[in-house]
């Protein structure tokens, strides 16, 4: 079978990886292939010299707030004087977004070098599926990129590895590991088609990442899917952390940053405060005051299931004081989380993509810029078309005075604007519906610009639907 070229540059690299990206496109696998993902994976990393082995990892899964909560701990154990890795999906900036050590990317020149490690092997299995003609494939670009990131952590000798699951968590790519601490946040409908249509099929599929004896830290607190997610740590042995029960936290309230750009902020994209909680091996352990480099109420809750997990690692002897946990979490910076980018008009940027993120949304919306009479909020949306949109647009549209939808123009998955619009001027019909002005624009860019000529200076203009669109428009707002 015919190979790809060689790997000669940044370029060639991502090519490379883009090749592998259509399998990862597919709705669903062929139920006879979905058990050998996993397989596939643990072959790659075997020909790799299985370098997950080489260091302790953290694992979180979720339906939201994983990123976020990964990156918390992150932050964490590095203020604490770690060397940390962190493996992140998907990206919004550049795809070395997804490969960091104490907060700093891989560079480019390090990522090609990883790529080329890694293709020999990639070929050989491309090879093997040919020759057994069993329609089966080689690795995909998620395994490659997680292939990458293991060799990456291991070169450095990381003390220690923070992976996010990228979907689901019992055939996700990461979870050869066997980590130190097993992490699910949250549990919401997504990805239907492959993790099921409850939220019980969904917690079984991520409770996947349960592995004998290591202790699990969960979010989680609807009594359907905590009740797998506790059945499964149950069956394996495993402790199991509940958020309201075992730790809790309160709340303290979002801020967005200032507005005068000498004032040098700490937090050039806001903050949000949180006092924590929870009763562990050594006696009740509290924490008040602390700030979180992010803004919304789902943050601090994101805050604490990272706090609860780095409880469980002082439990096995990691060395990990207060000061850190104030020095790390006030450090976290993850783009597309509700980030303030812009202001003057205000411009927040959000990768929310389900309806349960688009709540989350909303609530940082209300809280930081309330409605008055002079004051508009604008939307600018796009979704991928595999997603519930009415889901997404029907707690949108009544929070806003004029909703843009788009596309976005770096993946071929884009909803169409006009059916999105279709589904908006349903959810508006009615004389109780909310009052909100409908506009499409056929791509991003154009979207933007409406925006932009549309808003004054004391209106909020909000980016959500899809890390795609979040990815597109936060370049151009650098831009300007």
């Amino acid at each position: 079978m015919p190979l790809a070229p060689d790997i000669v540059d940044h370029d060639a690299a991502l090519a490379f990886l883009f090749g592998r990206i259509d399998y990862e496109r597919s709705d669903r696998l062929p139920d006879r292939l979905r058990g050998l993902k996993l397989d596939r994976m643990r072959e790659l990393a075997s020909r790799l010299g299985d370098p997950h082995e080489r260091f302790p990892i953290v694992h979180v899964a979720g339906t939201k707030g994983k990123g976020s909560t990964a990156a918390m701990i992150a932050a964490v154990l590095s203020a604490a004087g770690y060397r940390t890795g962190l493996y992140i999906s998907p990206h919004v900036t550049c795809v070395e977004e997804r490969l960091q050590i104490d907060g700093r990317l891989c560079s480019q020149q390090e990522f090609v070098e990883l790529i080329r490690r890694i293709r020999p092997a990639v070929d050989a299995m491309d090879v093997a599926c040919h020759t057994r003609g069993d329609d089966g494939q080689g690795p995909t670009y998620f395994e490659i990129t997680t292939a990458a990131a293991l060799l990456h952590f291991a070169s450095h000798q990381v003390d220690a590895a923070v992976l996010e699951v990228g979907l689901g968590g019992r055939l996700d790519s990461t979870n050869i590991c066997c980590p130190e601490v097993s992490v699910i946040t949250s549990i919401s409908f997504d990805h239907m088609r492959q993790l099921g249509n409850t939220l019980a099929s969904i917690a079984a599929e991520k409770a996947g990442i349960v592995k004998p004896g290591v202790p699990v830290v969960t979010g989680v607190t609807e009594a359907e899917p905590l009740g797998v997610i506790q059945q499964t740590a149950t069956r394996n042995g495993c402790a199991c952390y509940v958020a309201g029960t075992h730790f809790s936290h309160r709340y303290g309230g979002s801020h967005l940053p200032l507005c005068d750009p000498a004032s040098h902020s700490p937090w050039p994209h806001g903050w949000s405060a949180f006092d924590y909680w929870e009763e562990a091996a050594e006696g009740r352990r509290e924490l008040s005051g602390l700030r979180i480099g992010l803004i919304g109420r789902h943050q601090a809750a994101n805050g604490a299931v990272a706090l609860a997990t780095l409880g469980r690692l002082r439990e096995q002897g990691w060395q990990v004081d207060e000061v850190a946990v104030r020095s790390g979490l006030a450090q976290v910076e993850v783009p597309a989380r509700a980030e303030v980018v812009q202001q003057r008009p205000t411009v927040i940027i959000d990768s929310a993509h389900n309806a349960a993120s688009m709540q989350a949304l909303i609530e940082v919306i209300r809280e930081t810029y309330p409605r008055n009479g002079r004051r508009r909020r604008i939307l600018v949306f796009a979704a991928s078309q595999d997603k519930d949109v009415a889901a997404m647009l029907a707690p949108l549209l009544g929070e806003f005075d004029v909703a843009i939808l788009t596309r976005f123009r770096n993946n071929p998955r884009a909803a169409d604007p006009d059916k999105l619009r279709a589904t908006a001027e349903q959810l508006l019909a009615g004389d109780s519906a909310p009052a909100c002005q409908v506009l499409t624009r056929g791509d991003s860019l154009r979207a933007w610009d409406l925006a932009r000529a549309t808003a004054s200076e004391d209106d909020l203009i909000c980016v959500a639907g899809s890390f795609f669109l979040a990815s597109e428009l936060r370049r151009l707002t650098q831009l300007h």
